[in-house]
């Protein structure tokens, strides 16, 4: 597991949002996002985003799920909204893109914080974050906001 600092700027996204319990809608809704975004030019290079906003503590039927792009412009259509990445310092792990390894980064998460000295910051959602190149490659990182 790769552990670098980032100091990531406001980025401002098309997204798509579900609510619901967190699962292979999830999937589907970044399926649908990949589809929009090739329709529209924007899938090449691109940087997809998953946030998921809410944990244990919500009803599955409450739960938000965003799959967001990051773009300078919005192209708008029923389809998609805009919004923003929050600006702030990230401690970004990269990882396997595969679902066991996601479950021992949550797992491992909290003490690989402390062993860098860092603190999570929970006014800020984790971002999963999937550059095509990486996601190429069989990657994707996760954004964990930090306390500065």
């Amino acid at each position: 597991m790769d552990l670098n600092i980032e100091q990531l700027p406001i980025q401002p996204t098309v997204y798509m949002r579900r609510i619901g319990a967190y699962g292979p809608e999830n999937h589907k809704l970044m399926e649908a996002m990949k589809e929009w975004a090739t329709h529209h030019g924007l899938f090449d290079d691109s940087v997809i985003y998953g946030i998921a906003y809410d944990n244990e503590n919500t009803p599955p039927e409450k739960c938000r799920y965003d799959v967001c792009l990051a773009a300078a412009d919005c192209p708008m259509d029923e389809s998609v909204r805009c919004g923003e990445i929050p600006a702030g310092k990230y401690a970004v792990f990269t990882i396997p893109h595969t679902a066991e390894a996601i479950q021992e980064l949550y797992e491992a998460l909290i003490q690989a914080l402390q062993e860098k000295g860092l603190q999570f910051d929970d006014s800020k959602p984790i971002l999963e974050r999937y550059k095509k190149r990486l996601v190429d490659d069989g990657y994707c990182e996760f954004c964990v906001p930090v306390k500065e």
